[in-house]
């Protein structure tokens, strides 16, 4: 049987290393002892709030079909968001709603890259960033963040990593897996750069609600980058909505146009009962965003302390998110005998963050996405697997 060479570029090598999260959510769904630390769902209940917003939609009728772009006051919501926070001049027309993050990243991916074009990605990266870019036929080309820096962007990598066939520059902010966000510094010369070589930006900023050391820093607010930024967000995380598939892509109105006409042919238009209640949680439950955020804060707060103390390991304290990346190779292991040793010893899941790039080789990701109990029990259990080595 023959597919098209499309199949082949979605395929993605990092794929593989979902395998043993997979073995282990089987394991969970069959009752067997197993802590899930491998994925980044929230432990959290939708708000009851959006869940009536939702029903009540359904019943007045709001199941039909909606706008290619969503609501317009739900684009409207988005947009005022985004200018109170980055101050960038945006409105409705600025904004269209996609099937989640992911969508928006895939639709980008294929409306501002060709066959030959080069695509920077800050790496580590999350992993179906390769995918998506090389859908069109485009190259990753990775920028590597040092892990001896602290993941920290070095100008002077990024600058070099440019040539005449890059189009643009892929980033999340804060970054999944290691929890950094990009500082302003850091953005400033990325948009110097932008400007300077007309390159377009793809800001994912999913987790910007977790930010919690700091502020948080937007390419948008960056001087004269209108038509250059691409800022990406999310229900999924911020309001434990993951399975709503709510996202966005707040863009010029020329992207948002050319996004449309793609969307009409994946996904023509979203639920309008889904946009409601998005609705409804951006506009009402800043309370319960703050709520995850500190109870994400004292978990990673937790971990840190626990895992520093564990000889062989030690881990990467994040300024945001609900992850930590924790390097294992004063074990003794590498990172994916560390990751599957200490599931089959154990049964407490987490993943190998060399997926998300070289740079990443040696640690693992551990997902902060179960409830306080079983964290601390996961941390006995990793305890004790450290001693046992």
């Amino acid at each position: 049987m023959k597919f098209s060479s499309l199949s082949d570029r979605v395929k993605g090598e990092a794929a593989d290393a979902w395998d043993l999260h997979y073995l282990a959510k089987q394991a969970m769904d069959r009752n067997e002892d197993v802590i899930l630390l491998s994925v980044g769902d929230p432990d959290f209940a939708t708000p009851d709030p959006v869940i009536e917003r939702a029903l009540q939609a359904m019943r007045e009728g709001d199941t039909h079909y909606t706008s290619i772009s969503g609501h317009d006051s739900l684009r409207e919501c988005i947009a005022e968001r985004h200018h109170a926070r980055t101050g960038q001049v945006v409105s409705a027309e600025n904004v269209i709603t996609t099937s989640g993050a992911q969508n928006a990243l895939f639709a980008c991916s294929l409306c501002l890259l060709d066959a030959g074009d080069e695509a920077i990605v800050l790496q580590p990266m999350y992993v179906t960033y390769e995918a998506t870019i090389q859908a069109p036929g485009a190259r990753l080309v990775p920028v590597v963040l040092d892990a001896e820096n602290g993941f920290r962007l070095d100008r002077e990598v990024l600058e070099a990593a440019i040539t005449d066939k890059t189009r643009a520059i892929f980033y999340a902010s804060p970054s999944n897996p290691t929890g950094i966000s990009l500082n302003q510094q850091e953005l400033a010369f990325i948009a110097e750069l932008a400007r300077q070589h007309d390159l377009w930006i793809v800001a994912d900023e999913v987790y910007t609600d977790f930010v919690f050391d700091g502020e948080m820093h937007h390419i948008a607010s960056q001087p004269a980058m209108y038509e250059h930024v691409v800022t990406l967000g999310s229900m999924s995380k911020s309001y434990a909505m993951s399975g709503w598939r709510l996202g966005w892509a707040i863009a010029p109105t020329e992207m948002v146009e050319n996004m449309e006409k793609l969307a009409l042919c994946m996904l023509y238009g979203l639920p309008g009962f889904i946009q409601q209640a998005s609705e409804h949680a951006l506009r009402h439950c800043e309370d319960e965003v703050q709520r995850m955020r500190e109870i994400y804060r004292r978990r990673r707060d937790m971990l840190y302390e626990v895992f520093s103390t564990m000889p062989g390991l030690k881990p990467l304290l994040p300024d945001a998110g609900m992850f930590m990346m924790v390097n294992v190779l004063g074990t003794g292991l590498s990172s994916h005998e560390f990751a599957s040793e200490l599931y089959h010893a154990t049964g407490v899941s987490v993943l190998d963050a060399t997926a998300f790039g070289a740079s990443a080789a040696g640690y693992v990701r551990v997902s902060c996405t179960v409830s306080d109990e079983q964290l601390a029990e996961a941390c006995q259990r990793i305890g004790k697997f450290v001693e046992s080595l």
